[in-house]
């Protein structure tokens, strides 16, 4: 099978997909939409034929739903007609965003990983820290997400750091359950083995544990990544920040903007695929690296 075949063999389902799912997007906005737009739009004007209804429909002010090109024009409006330090910029908006979420990424992966290790380690750690971590994912973001701000606020720790602390909270956890997964994964054989050469401890985790634990990290990565994110956006809400996708989807909803809305929630997806396809990159030559070895 030539490549040219294979890629039109993995592209052609997903293009059936996104042009079933725009269809269907299309249709729905214009059934959305339209009742507004004959009441408020067309109506005062006196008579009007269905190519204007369908028009003024898909191109509303303010709809309910906004049509996939409107979004476009939006994005494409924001990142063209305005300077990046401008606070119309959505490129603007996606970097504040991005940076506080890569920040709480990094500080969750130390965090969990030195659970992860000091669970494995330590039979009193394991039962007196798991029980713990597991519990403290039952508390919805949503609700600790002020408190934590308001604390951090009233010590004068403001900026980027609340918003990476709460998206910390969102990563530890997968990141500390694969990192105790993959540690615990060697096989007996393997440890037996390492134990006859007199290897340290410091030794058997550089040598056998942390190897083996990377087909767990990975993954876990990827879902911290994108939990981080959420919880990046979530954090920039209470605060009233100035910039950030979250306080642009915070000013859209104040003044009804629904396409603003929609474009921050369409760069927030995007920013997710970057990151986690950033994540993937990374796991793809690390894992290469290693078994080049």
């Amino acid at each position: 099978m030539t490549t040219d075949r294979r890629l039109l063999q993995h592209a052609l389902p997903i293009g059936m997909v996104l042009l079933a799912a725009l269809v269907a997007w299309y249709l729905l906005a214009f059934a959305l939409n339209a009742p507004g737009v004959i009441d408020r739009v067309l109506s005062p004007r006196g008579a009007w034929s269905s190519r204007d209804l369908v028009f003024a429909t898909l191109n509303a002010t303010r709809p309910l739903l906004p049509a996939p090109h409107q979004i476009v024009f939006d994005i494409w409006d924001s990142l063209t007609k305005w300077s990046l330090t401008s606070p119309r910029n959505l490129l603007l908006h996606t970097w504040v965003t991005a940076s506080a979420a890569l920040t709480g990424f990094a500080m969750g992966v130390v965090l969990g990983m030195l659970l992860g290790v000091c669970i494995v380690h330590s039979r009193t750690l394991d039962k007196a820290l798991l029980p713990w971590i597991v519990a403290s994912q039952t508390i919805p973001v949503l609700a600790i997400a002020p408190i934590v701000l308001i604390i951090l606020g009233s010590i004068g720790i403001t900026g980027m750091l609340p918003k990476a602390t709460i998206a910390m909270y969102l990563c530890f956890f997968p990141v500390t359950i694969a990192t105790v997964q993959g540690l615990r994964s060697p096989q007996k054989m393997e440890m037996e083995l390492v134990h006859t050469y007199a290897a340290r401890r410091l030794d058997i985790f550089w040598l056998v544990r942390l190897p083996s634990s990377l087909p767990y990290l990975f993954p876990a990565f990827r879902v911290a990544i994108a939990s981080g994110l959420v919880g990046t956006m979530v954090a920039e809400l209470p605060t009233g920040a100035q910039a950030g996708l979250g306080a642009r989807l915070l000013t859209g909803s104040y003044y009804g903007n629904t396409i603003q809305i929609w474009s921050a929630l369409v760069m927030a997806s995007l920013l997710g695929l970057a990151l986690t396809g950033l994540v993937t990159l990374t796991e793809r030559l690390v894992m290469r690296q290693r078994k080049g070895i």
